[in-house]
């Protein structure tokens, strides 16, 4: 998460609950350095790699536990970046990886959001929800498939639309989305991504 979230006391629950994040410090957190870790990779663009104590009055009581601080080079910027975490397993590297990679949950949340409709869930268990989910994205990638394949005119929305309503229909999955029927209005501004031309 960005430095805008960073709440010592939220962070703290987060580490009891035995969950692991990366955050970015504000510009004003004081701490003391704990334990100087080597870093054996010298082309990696990691700057430095410790075990760190807050020290600020407020931030020391609301997280009393040590913490890892990585400063590393963002050469795409030419910028110095330093990154909390409470994650002492992994590598420098995989920390800045996935800091560095945060908005990807973001993208592939809207995503499911914008493409895959789940109006109701079938149940409210951690097992139901994934299994829903599961059977919706496969749902769409097999339609964006059968489209790619034949070479649809139709976006996935309109294919899907088609298949579902002609299900009990003896006629041919290739004619159904390929000829251009008057009736169905095509929406232009649709952007959808083409999943299979590499394929």
């Amino acid at each position: 998460m960005d430095k805008a979230y960073v709440d010592f006391k939220a962070l703290f629950m987060f580490h009891q609950a035995k969950s692991f994040w990366v955050s970015r410090p504000n510009g004003n957190m004081r701490f003391a350095t704990i334990k100087q870790m080597e870093i054996t990779d010298s082309k990696s663009r990691i700057l430095e790699d410790s075990h760190i104590r807050l020290t600020g009055y407020k931030s020391s009581r609301l997280y009393p536990d040590n913490m890892r601080f990585i400063r590393v080079y963002d050469s795409d910027n030419d910028d110095i970046i330093d990154l909390i975490s409470n994650n002492f397993e992994v590598g420098a590297t995989e920390i800045s990886a996935l800091y560095r990679h945060r908005w990807d949950i973001e993208v592939y949340f809207k995503w499911i959001k914008q493409n895959i409709t789940v109006k109701a869930l079938w149940g409210y268990s951690e097992n139901a929800v994934k299994v829903h989910l599961w059977a919706a994205i496969i749902a769409y990638l097999t339609v964006a498939r059968i489209k790619a394949d034949y070479k649809s005119p139709y976006s996935i929305t309109e294919v899907a639309t088609l298949i579902r309503i002609s299900a009990m229909e003896r006629t041919d999955l290739r004619t159904l989305i390929t000829k251009q029927d008057d009736s169905i209005i095509s929406n232009q501004n649709v952007k959808e991504r083409t999943l299979f031309d590499d394929i």
